[in-house]
């Protein structure tokens, strides 16, 4: 399943944005290595997301322990949502 996870930075994500690809890196690994999940893809946003970031994951709860792990960091805060590809959304419309 797919997920969408739109952090901005807090003050101390802020304060250390020189570390941001590094903390990106971490991330791409913590996702695989802890939690059987992969950061596909990674942008650095403009607007009201500073990142966006597109999750594969097993299930919810893998994704969400992600977000959270992350969160405790203290350099993002997250919002995730689930990502319906086409495929899902035509099933989804032949239930209508």
């Amino acid at each position: 399943m797919l997920y969408v996870i739109l952090m901005n930075f807090t003050e101390q994500g802020v304060r250390t944005v020189k570390d941001t690809t590094k903390r990106a890196k971490a991330f791409r690994e913590m996702a695989e290595s802890q939690f059987k999940t992969k950061v596909k893809d990674l942008y650095w946003t403009l607007g009201a997301y500073d990142v966006m970031a597109i999750v594969d994951a097993p299930d919810e709860k893998s994704v969400i322990a992600l977000a959270l792990a992350l969160a405790v960091k203290g350099n993002v805060k997250t919002q995730t949502l689930r990502a319906i590809n086409e495929k899902e959304m035509k099933e989804i419309l032949a239930k209508i």
